[in-house]
């Protein structure tokens, strides 16, 4: 008999699985409304209308086989809605659109509900209310129906018996490709199935129950040789809400046999213990490094280049091991765009405004960890642009603008980076207002003009806003700062460029993974750092006798521009040497750009990142810890972060156009 820690993990790894394909249906029927809204009064494709369809008749039979009801009757009524609409008895019209947008909401919150163990919302009411839209298909052609046909006969025609099958699998059925679709389908053939679930039985295996109504009992006994056990049963109210007519899948199309797929689903916490592991490999093979070094001198000639070449051989394929590691690990960027198309629409309409998403570079792949967490720093800086941004139709015509502003997401890889950019035509940045602003709520500025670095820094402050009050889209002070701190958290950048009356940019730009990294090492004193390469964009060699010194920052002329200099070692207060010559670890670019002093550089090396987690340790500046081959561990630095405490400010700074 199964144990309760095996029945327990079974339900857990069962519920993951179904997330996970959930998930996939969701995407599949957004995907269907995106294509559809376009349409919408006019001839429909066929195409997303049956995707949807299956979509939802797929989530409703997975949600009854876990039990989640909500799910599984918001899904059935759905499935009713695309079933008139297919038949032609619906005509989608801008005014029945939206329960479809609104149904597919309503079960994505269902199953978020569920995963996240909270309550699930009251899905009565919408319920109640599609399922009259739907009973109502068949009416009058002004409301877009079909006209009634004439009925032959008004008696409601008998129910069907219903029958609570059970099918236990074995190995042996398996052998004969008898396999829980399987007896699906044969169910669906000779009636329809009403309610499937899985059931741990006493020997620690899983039975289907499936509840059918059919009249071919003889079928049924036919197949008791393929595992199958059959009872008749009374149909309960509960049960036969969800029956109604036979799905227009066993009427148009036949159910396909199973096929063999390219893809394999993967939990993430198995990716990030792999990764591990082939840090751990990083880290010792860095160690055996070391090692050969110093017995070079004891190991003769030949013997030494056999052992080099071996070496060289294992770094090459443990680079090549941890390259397909982190492909497997990455993902199509367009996961996160595909739920903003839904935002805009939501928010245009509530807001009264017109506004059109364009999304280029949905292929671009990075981290799945890092999409994760940047779904909701990406939802604000939309919702910002259609909320402060993007202004009103009529404000946008007097503006000499077209009356439909633009929000355009853009994604593209630079060399190991990822750059995500989040851009509007609306009326852009008023730095003047917003530095009024800032100091009537007691923010200390400087003097004279805002750049655009310092104008960021205003609008990213806790509890800053341009707003008086809130509404649904902003007006908290709080989303910028949660942006800005994801972002850093991840060891990426924030950039913004606005033009008054133009349109406002933000630039993210993140690592395309955070586990294993190219660094460069650096030693100021006697410390010894790490510096992502991702970040730096170049290293030079600096002469401290051209550095030159203006309103207490120190500047180097640097091509045809000034280059403002940080000293690690000022910043970290490390006792060095004065030295004539410093190498220099250039971040940024354009007015941006800044360097950073050090003593020397030591060279590059392969680096496992151990993020640092616990506030109380949390310095900016440092984004982790990593091990040489030689067993010391040495900080990871993060230069932007770094740049940030300075505060230096060059004398020609860009200036945000106003």
């Amino acid at each position: 008999m199964a144990t309760p820690e095996q029945q327990n993990a079974f339900a857990a790894g069962f519920m993951e699985d179904y997330f996970a394909e959930a998930e996939e249906h969701i995407i599949s029927v957004r995907r269907g409304l995106l294509a559809l809204e376009a349409a919408v009064g006019s001839d429909l494709p066929p195409a997303p209308l049956e995707d949807m369809f299956r979509s939802f008749h797929s989530l409703k039979g997975i949600s009854a086989m876990v039990e989640l009801r909500a799910a599984e009757l918001v899904a059935h009524q759905m499935e009713s809605c695309l079933r008139a609409v297919l038949k032609g008895e619906l005509a989608l019209t801008p005014v029945n659109f939206e329960p479809l947008v609104d149904g597919a909401k309503v079960l994505e919150n269902v199953i978020a509900a569920h995963r996240a163990g909270t309550p699930l919302p009251d899905v009565g009411p919408f319920l109640d209310q599609l399922d009259r839209f739907t009973r109502g298909t068949v009416g009058t052609t002004a409301e877009g129906r079909r006209p009634e046909q004439p009925s032959t006969s008004q008696a409601p025609s008998p129910r069907a018996r219903a029958w609570k099958v059970t099918f236990t699998p074995s190995a042996e059925l398996v052998q004969r490709g008898v396999k829980v679709d399987t007896i699906r389908s044969r169910l669906l053939q000779i009636g329809q199935v009403l309610n499937v679930a899985p059931r741990v039985i006493a020997t620690g295996g899983i039975a289907f129950e499936f509840v059918v109504e059919t009249e071919d009992e003889a079928q049924l006994a036919a197949w008791r040789e393929d595992g199958l056990r059959y009872e008749r049963i009374a149909l309960d109210a509960t049960v036969a809400s969800g029956s109604g007519e036979r799905s227009l899948e066993r009427q148009n199309w036949e159910p396909s046999a199973t096929g063999v797929t390219n893809f394999v689903r993967v939990d993430l916490a198995r990716l990030d213990e792999l990764m591990r592991l082939v840090g751990d490999m990083v880290v010792t093979r860095a160690r055996l490094d070391d090692t050969l070094q110093r017995v070079e001198q004891h190991v003769p000639f030949q013997e030494w280049r056999a052992l080099q070449e071996h070496n060289s051989g294992i770094e090459r394929q443990l680079r090549d091991l941890r390259e397909g590691v982190m492909r497997v690990r990455l993902v199509p960027i367009g996961e996160i765009f595909r739920r903003m198309p839904f935002v805009v629409r939501d928010l245009a309409r509530d807001t009264g405004k017109r506004v059109r998403l364009d999304l280029t570079g949905q292929a671009t792949e990075i981290d799945k960890f890092l999409i994760e967490r940047m779904m909701d720093p990406v939802l604000h800086l939309v919702r910002n642009a259609i909320s402060h941004a993007i202004e009103t139709p009529e404000a946008r015509v007097a503006a000499d603008k077209p009356a439909e502003g633009t929000i355009s997401l853009n994604a593209s890889t630079a060399g190991e980076s990822v750059v995500l950019e989040v851009s509007d035509d609306g009326k852009g940045i008023d730095a003047e207002a917003v530095v009024e602003r800032a100091r009537a709520g007691g923010m200390a500025l400087p003097d004279g003009a805002i750049d655009s670095r310092a104008l960021l820094d205003i609008l990213c402050a806790s509890g800053f806003s341009t707003r008086d009050e809130a509404d649904r889209a902003s007006g908290r002070g709080v989303g910028m700062t949660v942006v800005r701190s994801t972002v850093h958290e991840l060891g990426g950048t924030l950039g913004m460029e606005t033009q008054l009356g133009r349109g406002t940019t933000f630039r993210v730009t993140l690592p395309l993974t955070l586990a294993i990294t190219d660094a460069i090492i650096a030693h100021v004193g006697d410390h010894t750092f790490a510096v992502p390469q991702s970040a730096i964009r170049e290293v030079i060699e600096v002469d401290t006798a051209a550095l030159r010194r203006m309103e207490g920052n120190e500047l180097l002329v640097y091509r045809g521009g000034t280059l403002p200099m940080v000293r690690l070692a000022e910043l970290f207060s490390i006792q060095v040497s004065p030295s004539a010559r410093l190498h220099a670890v250039v971040v940024g670019a354009g007015p941006a750009a800044v360097g950073v002093l050090v003593d020397r550089i030591a060279g590059q090396r392969e680096i496992v990142v151990k993020t640092i987690t616990d506030p109380l340790i949390r310095v900016d500046g440092v984004s982790g810890a990593t091990e040489l081959g030689d067993g010391r561990l040495v900080l990871i630095l993060d230069v932007a972060a770094l740049t940030r405490t300075s505060r230096v400010r060059s004398p020609k700074t860009e200036r945000v156009t106003a």
